[in-house]
């Protein structure tokens, strides 16, 4: 597949010669016209965030990529619970309760307190309880 450019008004006119569309696209995923809109590259790259925060941000979202996980956040959106308690609801060992927990703790979407032997769990802050509430939503929504 060959291309060829040429910018003109703002626009960076694509000439392509074979198939665009990659790994078996369907129709809908790729435009049919071959014109990159350069004014507006430049002006969501410019809004664009830092690699450093994009790259945290990704680190944030793999952690809700585990249901063990989300059922610990649901429940903590909930009540502030002990990792004994945790352990018991979602049906898993305190140490696997406990491994879960770090990940979500390095994160920073949830904090412990120690009271004695015990150590009990929270959400870090309001944020992460509107974080799985907006994506409960879009679940639901998506139904």
């Amino acid at each position: 597949m060959g291309f060829q450019t040429e910018e003109s008004g703002g626009e960076l006119k694509k000439t392509v010669s074979g198939d665009v569309r990659a790994g078996g696209a369907s129709e809908g995923d790729g435009c049919e016209c071959h014109v990159v809109h350069v004014d507006v590259i430049k002006k969501v790259r410019a809004a664009m965030p830092a690699d450093a925060d994009m790259c945290r941000l990704a680190e944030l979202f793999k952690s809700f990529g585990d249901q063990t996980r989300l059922n610990i956040l649901f429940a903590l959106s909930k009540e502030t619970m002990c990792v004994c308690d945790i352990a018991a609801l979602v049906n898993m060992s305190q140490s696997a309760v406990s491994h879960q927990l770090r990940v979500l703790r390095n994160v920073r979407l949830v904090k412990y307190e120690k009271k004695g032997k015990s150590v009990y769990y929270s959400l870090d802050d309001e944020h992460v309880k509107r974080i799985f509430k907006q994506g409960l939503v879009h679940v639901e929504h998506t139904r």
